[in-house]
């Protein structure tokens, strides 16, 4: 349970669905503002919900990667509210391979409740997708920085997570599944979704802690009430990631974002079996 009071992680988990925190589009804005928008999966159609294209960032050409919630109702309506259909997953995939063929680094960014578990986008292989995405992460062979904006919801928020450096915001979240879900499993009761909160180590903070992530940007009062704070944070972070990944050969980048994501399947692994544990004692 979060250390600071009962309810910590729930009150995040309303932060990191604030609707005045700023989407994708405006760190995009503030970021890469020479962004070009690159359309479509080349198979199905284009998918709103995942937003992508090319961009410099401190005169470095890089790709760039993201999940829109929008901003609007309409806006919210156009975008499936930011859980992508498996065409946003394969046009970022897309993406990443016109990257690699190009030798720009790639910058994700991460914001969904989770992937559209819509009829239609199951026929589609929505689940496929994802996990074509994240074998072909796993061995792309450019740079890599992941950004969690707001919400990472399970799988969709993977889809787009593999990367070499992983950070933060301070009041993101980053999860397996929402707490509401969490909680229907374990209490048969999505009510109970803010004792789930305090279960699931989903804050920043927690997963600081378990090396999940690789740093926390701080967020000052918050980027619902001025972003400015966070903006400049991970202006600086984005910069020394990039600069600290540029200098690595090909190989060893690959080896060492294995090595990560080995760590972290042995982290969740023991931290589920924990939880197994602790349920049945």
């Amino acid at each position: 349970m979060n250390a600071e009071r009962p309810n910590a992680a729930w009150e995040k988990v309303k932060l990191a669905r604030h609707p005045k925190r700023p989407t994708a589009l405006a760190l995009i804005a503030r970021l890469f503002p020479d962004f070009i928008e690159l359309h479509g999966d080349r198979a199905f159609g284009d998918d709103p919900a995942v937003i992508g294209g090319i961009a410099s960032f401190d005169g470095r050409p890089v790709t760039v990667i993201a999940q829109e919630k929008g901003t609007n109702t309409d806006d919210k309506i156009h975008r499936n509210f930011g859980m992508p259909h498996p065409e946003g997953y394969r046009k970022a995939l897309r993406l990443m391979l016109q990257a690699e063929r190009f030798h720009r680094p790639i910058v994700t960014i991460i914001d969904t409740p989770g992937a559209y578990p819509g009829i239609g986008a199951e026929e589609r292989g929505q689940a496929s997708a994802i996990a074509t995405n994240l074998r072909e992460m796993m061995s792309i062979k450019t740079p890599v920085v992941v950004i969690v904006l707001g919400e990472g919801g399970s799988g969709g928020a993977l889809g787009i997570g593999v990367g070499d450096r992983v950070a933060m915001f301070e009041n993101a979240t980053y999860s397996i599944l929402s707490p509401e879900g969490f909680a229907a499993i374990l209490y048969k009761d999505a009510e109970q979704a803010p004792a789930a909160a305090s279960l699931m180590k989903l804050t920043a903070a927690d997963l600081f802690t378990l090396h999940v992530v690789d740093e926390v940007m701080p967020e000052g009062p918050g980027l619902h009430e001025d972003p400015s704070t966070g903006f400049v944070a991970v202006q600086g972070y984005l910069s020394r990631a990039l600069v600290a990944l540029s200098c690595l050969p090909v190989d060893r980048l690959l080896s060492e974002r294995y090595i990560k994501f080995r760590a972290i399947g042995a982290i969740v692994d023991g931290e589920n079996g924990r939880s197994t544990d602790e349920n049945q004692n």
